[in-house]
């Protein structure tokens, strides 16, 4: 199975590519956005929880996440493969998700990440917030805590699949298509 953690801050362009990528590779995705966003919509005790942590900008607790991806992995019939989008977000969220793929039989193939520059990012996410009626996208202080949280609790993931020996690092500033052209170069390799 071809087991993508795609990953990188907020606004580096992670969902853009995705849909991209599950269309070239024919795999499925799991965004915890997307998890959360479902749980919410239908009103789940989980998604509650889960939007309030969100809301403050702050991640929500590994076993919440870990049991949504594990129930998604689960309810998929078939898989090729997965892309992990937003996930992991914590070295213990790496470690639990190799522990589970391990346990189906599977593991993950590599890690792109896209590198883009933090005033690039702000513009991004300002734009994205104007579009898709996200209020978080629009509020300074709460991107400015995205940000930081990305950088002292998910950074860190990069390291730890780094020393497998699984990290590709993407400049994520240029055309979709060219983003897309060097993600697909590195994933074609693995």
């Amino acid at each position: 199975m071809l087991n993508i953690v795609l990953f990188g801050p907020p606004g580096a362009g992670k969902g853009t590519q995705s849909e991209k990528l599950i269309e070239k590779y024919k795999i499925d995705h799991i965004s915890t956005g997307d998890l959360f966003r479902k749980h919410l919509g239908e009103g789940t005790d989980l998604g509650k929880l889960a939007q309030k942590y969100m809301d403050e900008g702050n991640l929500v607790p590994d076993e919440v996440v870990i049991g949504m991806v594990d129930d998604k992995i689960n309810q998929t019939k078939d898989p090729t493969g997965f892309i992990f989008d937003g996930f992991p977000r914590t070295v213990a969220q790496a470690k639990a998700l190799d522990e589970l793929l391990t346990a189906k039989g599977t593991g993950i193939s590599g890690m792109v990440s896209l590198e883009v520059p933090e005033e690039e990012l702000r513009t991004r996410i300002k734009e994205r917030g104007k579009t898709s009626g996200r209020v978080d996208d629009q509020d300074e202080a709460k991107i400015s805590n995205r940000i930081k949280v990305y950088l002292e609790e998910t950074l860190p993931v990069a390291d730890y699949y780094d020393k497998q020996g699984k990290l590709s690092r993407i400049e994520g500033v240029g055309t979709i298509e060219g983003i897309f052209s060097s993600i697909c170069k590195v994933i074609d390799n693995y």
